[in-house]
């Protein structure tokens, strides 16, 4: 409500009342609710972070370190008598739960993916944001968008349908005819399923995450670098990578990292091309893998029938293993976000 105000003539002046959007208050609550938000979300990681090393504790007396340098992954037989007895916990048996092969098909798929998701997430940053017309910027960043919407079914599915078929047939037999002496390129070309169309669904369901981060950062950049380069003579790919790049290297480097965290958890795409494997390491880039997201879904099933319960425990131990090396990697990621933001 407005309210008068005398002057030095006996009048009086209305003065307009500050709408609280615009108070003091407004912007202490804001803040206080902004902090709230925050505290709750790290209050949740940590509560998930506690709650699966409770529930795995057992699991992590029974396996030991089996559980990231061994390959055998085996609920035990649960039709037979006694058990296997390790550190005080008791499983079916013939127990073992070793889950390297998990581990490094997550690994391999996620690093393969960002070889093939990188130059062209980084080429089609840079276009969007040098090359192209003002009026085609707008369509071309609503396709990106909806890339990323896509459910991760929808791309399982294709790699499936059209993928798998296209690798097993055609490209497999021909790298392991004319590219066999390479390591890791030899052998089986396989079925198709495998390491490879893996690494393909999971390089084009990150691309339009790193797209738009690295359109970001690169927009964030003053565009003085990029134009002062071209007046003192430089081409268009020379002010790019020689000007813009190097200068804004850390916030790709994060935008990476954060495509990273996504291969790394990627569940059901991976999961309907990747080959299921159990108990073998992949001998070369066509051969069939398994992920620890893929594992978990897959092998649910099976471990939910296993008396002792060691099996569900071993697979959310697993489970914690993707969920620390996920954090970890998100957080380096926003840790190199943060610091291109404040360098500006």
């Amino acid at each position: 409500m407005a309210s008068l105000t005398p002057t030095v003539g006996g009048s009086r002046t209305r003065r307009a009342a500050v709408p609280f959007s615009q108070s003091p208050a407004s912007g202490m609550l804001a803040g206080a609710l902004t902090s709230i938000a925050a505290g709750l979300c790290l209050l949740l990681v940590v509560l998930m972070l506690v709650f699966l090393l409770w529930y795995t504790w057992p699991a992590i007396r029974y396996n030991g370190l089996s559980i990231l340098n061994d390959i055998t992954w085996n609920i035990g037989n649960q039709y037979g008598t006694g058990s296997s007895v390790h550190n005080g916990v008791s499983a079916e048996p013939g127990a073992e739960f070793g889950g390297l092969v998990f581990l490094v098909g997550t690994m391999l798929s996620a690093l393969l993916a960002m070889v093939f998701a990188v130059p062209l997430a980084l080429g089609v940053a840079l276009t969007i944001v040098y090359r192209l017309p003002e009026r085609l910027r707008l369509p071309i960043n609503a396709l990106i968008e909806l890339m990323a919407g896509i459910p991760s079914v929808v791309y399982g599915l294709w790699g499936t349908i059209v993928l798998v078929p296209w690798v097993g047939n055609q490209v497999a037999p021909f790298v392991t005819h004319h590219f066999g002496f390479i390591p890791f390129l030899g052998g089986d070309a396989g079925s198709g399923n495998g390491l490879f169309a893996a690494a393909i669904v999971l390089a084009i369901m990150v691309m339009p995450i790193m797209v738009a981060t690295v359109r970001d950062v690169l927009l964030a950049q003053p565009k003085s670098i990029y134009e002062a380069s071209m007046a003192l003579g430089s081409t268009s790919w020379q002010a790019v990578t020689h000007a813009v790049l190097p200068s804004v290297r850390t916030g790709i480097v994060g935008a990476i990292l954060v495509a990273f965290g996504r291969a790394l958890g990627e569940t059901m795409a991976v999961l309907m091309v990747a080959g299921n494997a159990i108990n073998i390491l992949p001998h070369n880039i066509f051969s069939p893998i398994n992920t620890i997201a893929a594992v978990v879904v897959s092998q649910l099933e099976s471990a939910v029938s296993d008396a002792s319960g060691v099996a569900q425990r071993s697979l959310a131990e697993l489970a914690l293993v993707l969920f620390v090396i996920s954090l970890a990697v998100n957080t380096i990621a926003r840790v190199a976000i943060r610091g291109q933001d404040r360098s500006h």
